[in-house]
């Protein structure tokens, strides 16, 4: 029985997480060098959020459509394909043999799919999926086959949907500044990570890192939270709320040398302590602003000094290309690591499970599971 000619899809005006709708359309049809895939479980972000609520605004290069899909991150089966380019002569530039895929292959989305290499560039992200481009909280969607990526067998659909933006991210924050071949663990160094918070990307990150080798430290407000952070390896936690001097403690478990890679999270309230209890020469990986983007004016110290204080890199991560999600996959299956997945809502739940996750009670990853 093949696909129905009618889909279901939410739908987002941008104008509050109460406005989701879920609408009907005519089933798309995959064109050349594209590929027909069954949505089978999305991830949420809380990038979807902030998207939906008409705030994600802070990438000069993108202009919002009035109307969107959202959500980046699924999991899915390709159902069937369009004709493919002769490889010698491809009418699509990222037509590569090597991408193909057929009917039955799993697979997941990458965040954006001209992004195949290298350092992400603005025409990249003016077409990543659920804002400004077309997202995947639908039950079919076309993709192109070079924004698709096989996943390992060993993964249930809602785990593997975990993988595109918060795995992601949190390989690009542990392996991004190493030498080209080199990922953590590699060498035999020892590291500390410092992961703030408890959410998709910091639990992933608490993974990969753990699974290196790494020591990690695991910052939250929620002790029960600390202790599920130890059950997955975490060798220091951290609790914010009840030690405001977080940083000190971080220094204090280093034995004052700081945390090697600090992934950055809160963003204004907690960028400065960040700068106080990295490595000198560490590298702090700017990665979200759950705490708000500005700080507060007067106790504003200039960056570039924080910067020089310990001789810091500070690098924005936004997302990855397509070449290091295969590595990344290669190191999840070697490890078999499985993304933690705290709350799965249905289909029909869309607009609810994105209200629960900016809530921000969660532990790693929300999703929405499309096809029971």
């Amino acid at each position: 029985m093949g696909p129905p000619p009618r889909i279901k899809q939410w739908v987002t005006g941008q104008d509050g997480l109460d406005k989701l709708r879920i609408e009907e359309v005519d089933l798309p049809v995959p064109g050349e060098d594209e590929v027909l895939v069954e949505v089978h479980a999305v991830s949420l972000n809380y990038r979807d959020t902030e998207v939906a609520m008409g705030l994600y605004n802070h990438h000069s290069s993108v202009t919002q459509p009035p109307a969107l899909v959202p959500c980046s991150d699924m999991c899915g089966t390709v159902i069937s394909n369009g004709q493919y380019s002769t490889p010698a002569f491809p009418a699509n530039p990222y037509a590569n043999p090597a991408f193909r895929l057929s009917p039955g292959d799993r697979v997941i989305s990458t965040f954006a799919p001209s992004h195949l290499t290298g350092q992400i560039q603005a025409t990249d992200i003016s077409n990543g999926l659920g804002g400004p481009g077309p997202g995947v909280l639908t039950q079919y969607r076309v993709f192109p086959i070079h924004g698709l990526v096989k996943v390992p067998e060993y993964m249930t659909d809602e785990e593997a949907s975990c993988l595109p933006i918060a795995a992601m991210t949190a390989w690009m924050s542990l392996n991004c500044m190493r030498p080209a071949g080199e990922i953590i663990g590699s060498t035999g160094q020892k590291e500390v990570v410092l992961c703030q918070g408890t959410g998709g990307v910091s639990i992933a990150g608490l993974q990969i890192a753990s699974a290196a080798g790494a020591d990690v430290i695991v910052t939250s407000s929620s002790d029960k939270k600390l202790e599920r952070a130890k059950g997955l390896g975490a060798t220091t936690t951290i609790n914010y709320s009840s030690n405001k001097d977080w940083d000190a403690a971080v220094l204090s478990a280093t034995g004052d040398k700081g945390a090697d890679i600090i992934f950055e999270l809160g963003g204004a309230t907690t960028l400065r302590k960040s700068f106080e209890c990295i490595r000198f020469g560490g590298l702090i990986a700017c990665i979200g602003y759950l705490s708000g983007k500005q700080d507060d004016a007067g106790d504003r110290t200039n960056t570039n000094l924080l910067a020089l204080k310990r001789n810091v890199t500070l690098k924005g991560i936004v997302n990855g290309p397509r070449d290091k999600l295969v590595e990344m996959l290669g190191f999840y299956e070697q490890k078999r690591i499985r993304p933690i997945v705290y709350k799965v809502f249905e289909f029909e739940e869309g607009d609810k499970a994105l209200r629960y996750l900016f809530g921000g009670g969660h532990f790693g990853k929300v999703v929405v599971r499309v096809k029971g």
